[in-house]
């Protein structure tokens, strides 16, 4: 859908006292201690294994090239390394499929998960037991690319220093695909073809991959590893289950989930289901002042939804928990009045956002949502559950469970009580989802620093934080400075400071 990058002048002045939030530098691009100068240049006559996989009782022969160091000098060669799998009829001339050893799509797979580091895929079962996706493009003829990459709890424990923060791995990212447009020559697999893959955060930062290919920003990052000078382009992004815009998402958040007040889930530590805030210890003088909850809504739009049962399922053990305090505990969360009216402001917020932003249908219809969250946009993603829901329902699933479903005479679902489903899908974390307001959240720490592991990325969540910040100031990372210093006028107006962070330093264009 087109999208207008221009914001409205009239929005919404904050609400109570504005934190000065001034405009900080990024932090010099971090480099190498000692140069280990890897090769950049792929031997397909380097030691390999040869391997086998079975798809629909049919055997595939492959090549297995592991722990190749994508940069020429890495910050820790445990993460910047990658995997690489071709399929052994390439290296005799014949063809898998419709593709050959020069024609043959590139699957780069990530394991990044919790924004968290991550190791290479290697072709094998899935999580469900299954046969999994690199396996499955091997069969089809694809040569698998698989990086590691640095992540969000990476840490010197030496000089104390954390060295995985964004944008570590867009640059890990981007450095595996100039090895392979590097190599393009030297081994099998069209580099003009590479198609990253991900789910969750992995599915974020493919799409951050795919839209930020040869960005100049980058440069100085990718030089300072050592990485090879050449194209970062990719070809396609497949991304499942994304957060694609984390400096709206806090907003997104409560424009669904803002009825939702008692929730049960179970509680994984650290930076990944957050409790809800108390505001405890809150300064009138140094924190932003929330509005009262009703937000100007009308008595049956500040009415509370019945008490949400679904809890969060276990994590695996890929060390996204790090309060071991927390862990695995089941808690039945009520969200405290200032929980509440942050919930309201957030969703009165997203309306102008959405408003702002312009967005159209595919016929055309700009899209926009009303003072009480409702309008077009709603309807329009109304219509996705919809089709999903006649669709399985078309195909014998039983969804007689699914009660939020509105049916006419004929049995064909044509509308979505909002507030039910959003009951029943149910929110797993308080106000302040992304940018948590203890600066506790996955995606806190994610936006660090070298010295400093959770920072705040929006505006809202500096303004609203609820630590201590009396000795240190205000947790905010240096983008979301930069923007508050520019849009000061109003939270909602910030341009999407997380996004910067990850492209590099702010621009004055945009």
């Amino acid at each position: 859908m087109p999208v207008s990058t221009q914001q409205s002048q009239n929005s919404t002045q904050p609400v109570g006292t504005t934190r000065q939030i001034t405009e900080q530098p990024l932090e010099v691009p971090l480099s190498a201690t000692t140069q280990s100068n890897h090769s950049l240049t792929f031997d397909a006559n380097a030691t390999y294994e040869t391997r086998t996989a079975t798809v629909d009782n049919k055997t595939v022969s492959y090549r297995a090239y592991e722990n190749i160091p994508y940069v020429a000098n890495p910050v820790d060669v445990n993460y910047q390394y990658m995997n690489i799998y071709i399929p052994e009829d390439y290296f005799r001339n014949k063809k898998v499929g419709k593709y050959d050893a020069k024609t043959a799509p590139i699957f780069l797979p990530n394991s990044v998960g919790g924004y968290m580091p991550s190791t290479a895929a290697i072709p094998g079962k899935s999580l469900e037991g299954g046969t999994d996706a690199s396996t499955y493009a091997l069969f089809r003829g694809y040569v698998v690319a698989a990086p590691a990459t640095r992540g969000r709890t990476n840490k010197n424990e030496t000089t104390g220093e954390y060295y995985g923060k964004a944008p570590a791995v867009i640059v890990d990212l981007q450095a595996a695909v100039a090895y392979l447009h590097s190599n393009d020559s030297r081994m099998p697999g069209d580099a003009t073809k590479i198609i990253s893959n991900g789910t969750s955060a992995g599915g974020s930062v493919s799409l951050l991959l795919g839209a930020t290919g040869n960005h100049s920003d980058y440069r100085p990052y990718l030089n300072a590893l050592g990485a090879a000078d050449t194209s970062t382009d990719i070809f396609a992004v497949v991304a499942f289950c994304p957060i694609t815009d984390l400096d709206a998402a806090d907003m997104a958040y409560e424009w669904n989930y803002h009825d939702v007040t008692t929730y049960k889930k179970s509680m994984m530590g650290r930076g990944m289901v957050p409790l809800a805030q108390t505001g405890s210890g809150e300064s009138s003088a140094t924190k932003g002042q929330l509005p009262t909850a009703d937000m100007g809504n009308t008595p049956t739009e500040q009415a509370p939804m019945a008490v949400a049962t679904i809890s969060t399922p276990s994590m695996d053990g890929n060390g996204l928990s790090t309060n071991t305090s927390r862990n695995n505990s089941a808690n039945m969360i009520t969200l405290s009045d200032s929980d509440i009216s942050y919930s309201y402001m957030l969703k009165a917020q997203y309306t102008d956002y959405i408003n702002d932003l312009k967005l159209k249908d595919s016929n055309g219809k700009t899209l926009t949502l009303n003072s009480d969250g409702t309008g077009s946009f709603m309807d329009y993603v109304k219509s996705y559950i919809i089709a999903a829901a006649n669709r399985a329902a078309s195909e014998g699933t039983d969804i007689s469970s699914a009660d939020f479903l509105i049916k006419d005479a004929n049995g064909t679902i044509t509308d979505v009580d909002w507030k039910a489903y959003n009951a029943h899908v149910s929110r797993s974390k308080a106000p302040g989802a992304f940018d948590s307001r203890a600066n506790d959240a996955g995606e806190n720490n994610l936006f660090g620093t070298t010295k400093k592991d959770s920072e705040h990325f929006t505006v809202n969540g500096a303004l609203f934080d609820t630590t201590d910040i009396s000795a240190t100031g205000p947790n905010v990372s240096s983008n979301a400075r930069h923007e508050g210093s520019r849009a000061r006028k109003s939270p909602r107006t910030v341009k999407h400071a997380q996004h910067n962070r990850f492209l590099g330093p702010p621009s004055d264009q945009h």
